[in-house]
């Protein structure tokens, strides 16, 4: 016969599940009111990620993506369900979100400020962020003098000095040309690397998902949820190109093409 929890063993295995898991969704259910109608985002979705995986999300626009990036970055509530991150989270949009007023170096040092940090250290914290995503040398310039690119980089520099444990990506290359896209997924892939970061990433590209992730999740057309998952087993660093990954990729297209269809 199993001997009843007492206080101490319930803590135990929600402190063993957060050792093992970054962030766990159960049964989440996203709705929205849409005038008499209520429309669902997410129905049911289900799934789990260990602490230093990257995990890729795809699926058709309107699958409810972003909005499981939202819950649980805590900018939306559940309708049901549950879903916890466990340890501090950052959020990187598909624009860069910066504030045109600051300068590089500035973005980066308001999330050290609003961290608490203090101010004698702040500048020199945001030149070595900003060095670490290749920013040397463009601390003083201002978004409107930045690529695509280097707009992502200083706001991947932003969620680094927010010393989150979890980074969350909604299509965050999405709006950038071929070769800043591939120069920006080994520079996130280097970071990811060096910091030891749980990613989770969402695209709609399936060769973007093979070549970061440790797996891809296939998500359903509206409402949203896990309909098929693939384990990467290709060989890192992965090129866009290779054989293999494509190989893969035309296997989660055919899927997302199936989800779309049904």
């Amino acid at each position: 016969m199993r001997p009843p929890l007492d206080g101490r063993g319930i803590v135990s295995n929600l402190l063993a599940l957060s050792d093992k898991h970054a962030l766990s969704v159960e049964r989440l259910t996203v709705a929205y009111s849409h005038g008499d109608q209520l429309l669902l985002a997410l129905d049911g979705a289900t799934l789990e990620v260990k602490r230093g995986e990257f995990v890729c999300v795809v699926g058709a626009s309107g699958s409810g993506k972003s909005t499981l990036l939202n819950v649980l970055a805590g900018l939306d509530r559940p309708s049901a369900g549950r879903a916890h991150v466990h340890g501090r989270v950052a959020l990187i949009f598909q624009e860069s979100a910066l504030l045109p007023w600051l300068t590089a170096a500035g973005n980066v040092e308001l999330a050290l400020e609003l961290r608490g940090v203090n101010a004698s250290a702040r500048q020199k914290l945001a030149y070595e962020l900003l060095n670490r995503v290749h920013l040397a040398g463009f601390e003083k310039r201002r978004p409107h003098e930045l690529s695509g690119g280097m707009k992502q980089r200083v706001a991947l520099a932003r969620a680094l000095a927010q010393d989150a444990d979890v980074l969350l990506m909604d299509e965050p290359f999405g709006a950038l040309d071929a070769i800043s896209r591939d120069l920006l997924h080994e520079e996130l892939e280097r970071i990811w690397k060096e910091s030891r970061l749980t990613i989770l990433f969402v695209t709609h590209n399936a060769r973007e998902a093979v070549r970061l992730g440790d797996r891809v999740m296939v998500f359903t057309s509206r409402p949203g949820r896990v309909a098929h998952e693939v384990q990467v087993d290709l060989s890192r660093p992965r090129s866009l190109d290779s054989p293999e990954l494509a190989v893969i990729a035309g296997r989660i297209t055919d899927r997302l093409k199936h989800e779309m269809a049904v």
